[in-house]
């Protein structure tokens, strides 16, 4: 897979270093000379250019690109590098930093942006996941179908610890895509039975996130 990274600060290099490892072409594009650290990351491609100005994109070969990564320290810069890679190149898949919170609203699929990361909003959402049993903590915002990915972790007193995960009424737009029990990592099926400290990874509508939290987190006692 060809990535682009426009922005090669110490985020930029670090993603792109984690995708290198994974086999991954690299393409890392920064405006500023000094930020041109080939020595740091010598196994990807360079380029020295503005990534907001179309003739760079042609450059780069945008349209070449499986997924563009907007990682720079602007967030303007982070929308126009999204839209013109969506708009005029046709990348499949675009992933932009959220630098500001404040800016989170604008980082959707108008914008051409597909995720949007916040560290901010991330960082925070960590702290909740590792101190929140029973408690929904929204990880990530996918822009398409207003879904988020959201973790929870069941306790003990929860009414489906022990139950199947085919036999479970999960709401409607949502998805539970990996157990996390232990040390290992379950792709869920149906004869999988939830158990206690589980942690549970969705990929649900904003809309049924209360719902869902609901469901695994209340034990219902018969009346």
């Amino acid at each position: 897979m060809r990535v682009a990274i426009a922005g090669a600060g110490a985020v930029g290099r670090s993603i792109a270093g984690e995708l290198l490892e994974n086999g991954h072409e690299i393409l890392l594009i920064d405006k500023a000379p000094t930020a041109i650290s080939v020595e740091r990351v010598p196994l990807a491609e360079w380029l020295l250019a503005d990534a907001c100005e179309i003739t760079s994109l042609d450059e780069a070969a945008l349209q070449r690109c499986n997924v563009v990564i907007a990682a720079t320290g602007d967030d303007k810069v982070n929308l126009v590098v999204s839209l013109l890679a969506k708009t005029e190149y046709g990348v499949p898949r675009v992933v932009a930093r959220v630098n500001n919170p404040k800016n989170e609203w604008l980082f959707n699929e108008a914008w051409g942006v597909d995720v949007a990361v916040s560290t901010p909003r991330l960082m925070s959402a960590l702290v909740e996941e590792a101190v929140s049993v029973g408690d929904l903590v929204r990880l990530l915002r996918f822009s398409h179908g207003d879904a988020n990915l959201v973790e929870l972790t069941l306790p003990p007193e929860a009414a489906l610890a022990g139950t199947r995960v085919g036999d479970v009424e999960w709401p409607e737009d949502t998805s539970l895509v990996t157990i996390i029990r232990g040390t290992r990592v379950l792709t869920p099926n149906k004869e999988d039975a939830l158990e206690a400290g589980d942690e549970l990874l969705f990929v649900a509508a904003q809309s049924r996130e209360e719902q869902l939290e609901d469901l695994l987190s209340v034990r219902r006692t018969d009346a």
